[in-house]
């Protein structure tokens, strides 16, 4: 796992320490049935045993953290069906926002996409599997805000982190070439001012992960629950 983060003590203490455990558990630096510590974790960044246990409890909320009793908190298995649902809500969601930009994309959000799209084969030339998740969620982002739909991007992004760390496995195991075609083909939907050409992209695209999962289930199904 990264080192902690610089805790700044002038903020909420809570909401730092579980943006930095949420994300070691979605990159998968904190794999499934990793036990986690209130007392090693609290020491290592120089905070008390409170906090870290209030953090501890929300990411038990979302599923990314379980308390087996007697034994202690531990990072959960991969929800297969919380993927399943999140990536479902994601393709009806973005198909129709793709399907609204068609009519209003613009060139200047058309070369911002393109620029993207460079960031993230960068970062696949470097073998930062990090950096290009996270530049494939901006892509996405991006397309809800240029809709005009910022806030359902806030939504779905409360929705997938089961997702997010299936992706994370994904991007390692898989080529990511395949996925930055996709972004180019809807891209190019988008530029041929063609709605149907854009969501027929974007649900080929949020499809890949269907094609994806079975094989990293039967590679690693203990990392999994149904």
């Amino acid at each position: 796992m990264q080192a902690g983060p610089s805790i700044d003590f002038t903020q909420p203490t809570v909401p730092q320490l579980h943006e930095w455990l949420r994300g070691a558990i979605i990159r998968g630096e904190l794999p499934p049935a990793a036990r986690l510590s209130e007392t090693e974790i609290g020491n290592r960044l120089g905070v008390s045993r409170q906090p870290v246990r209030e953090a501890f409890i929300r990411l038990t909320a979302e599923g990314l953290t379980e308390v087996r009793p007697q034994r202690g908190t531990y990072v959960s298995p991969i929800s297969l069906s919380a993927v399943l649902s999140a990536r479902l809500i994601r393709e009806a969601v973005e198909s129709d926002l793709v399907r609204m930009l068609a009519e209003t994309a613009d060139d200047a959000l058309l070369d911002r996409l393109d620029a993207e799209i460079d960031q993230q084969r960068a970062a696949v030339s470097r073998q930062d599997v990090a950096g290009f998740v996270a530049l494939d969620d901006r892509f996405h982002r991006l397309l809800a805000e240029a809709a005009g739909h910022e806030a359902v991007w806030q939504v779905l992004e409360g929705l997938k982190s089961q997702m997010n760390r299936l992706r994370h496995i994904s991007a390692r195991a898989f080529d990511t070439g395949k996925l930055i075609a996709q972004h180019q083909a809807i891209v190019q939907g988008l530029r041929a001012r063609d709605p149907a050409q854009a969501e027929a992209a974007m649900r080929r695209h949020l499809r890949e992960l269907l094609i994806d999962m079975p094989e990293i289930a039967s590679a690693h199904p203990e990392i999994f629950a149904p």
